[in-house]
């Protein structure tokens, strides 16, 4: 296997790793609580790029479902991944995809980055809610209360974050991709 390979891999499992991190650090708010799990989401798609970013992300589902407690609370198991919020967190592996697809597409600068993060949380609150409607028979309005609108300030103060470390990390990963020291 190739070095830049195995130093692919080995940034996936980090962002997995913080995804998992990040999923602890939680407020209950209701049936889908708030948590920084989003922020290491839409980094991994703008620094990993569309397939490694959401293979990190695959990654962290697919060590929830065999039951690693990675997600909120210290929650595991595919339950979670079944149950009401479940299409929240899926949504992460799509998020990290269009984080990374749009923002090659359209450049590094922070408004293309905002654009390309934008799109992202768009991607997985419409996987999430949808979701959330057919698990608990609920309508959209309310679903959209419970399980959006809660959220939208948070993610875009997370994105705005995101904005602002993502050159940074993009150096730095891009100079050991290179074999640099750093």
């Amino acid at each position: 296997m190739k070095k830049k390979s195995i130093l692919s891999l080995t940034y996936c499992a980090l962002f997995a790793a913080l995804t998992a991190v990040l999923s602890q650090v939680s407020i209950p708010v209701g049936p889908v609580p708030i948590n920084l799990a989003t922020l290491s989401v839409v980094i991994a798609g703008a620094v990993l790029g569309a397939r490694y970013g959401a293979l990190s992300q695959f990654v962290y589902v697919l060590l929830g479902a065999v039951g690693m407690p990675v997600f909120a609370a210290f929650s595991g198991g595919i339950h979670v991944i079944v149950g009401p919020t479940g299409g929240y967190i899926l949504g992460y592996i799509a998020a990290a995809w269009l984080v990374g697809l749009i923002s090659k597409r359209l450049g590094e600068k922070n408004l293309n980055l905002i654009v390309s993060m934008t799109t992202g949380a768009a991607s997985w609150y419409l996987l999430g809610t949808v979701w959330f409607m057919i698990v608990t028979n609920t309508g959209l309005w309310t679903s959209l209360t419970l399980c959006v609108f809660p959220f939208l300030i948070g993610d875009a103060a997370k994105i705005a974050i995101a904005v602002t470390v993502v050159p940074q990390l993009r150096k730095v990963f891009q100079k050991t991709m290179a074999g640099q020291s750093v």
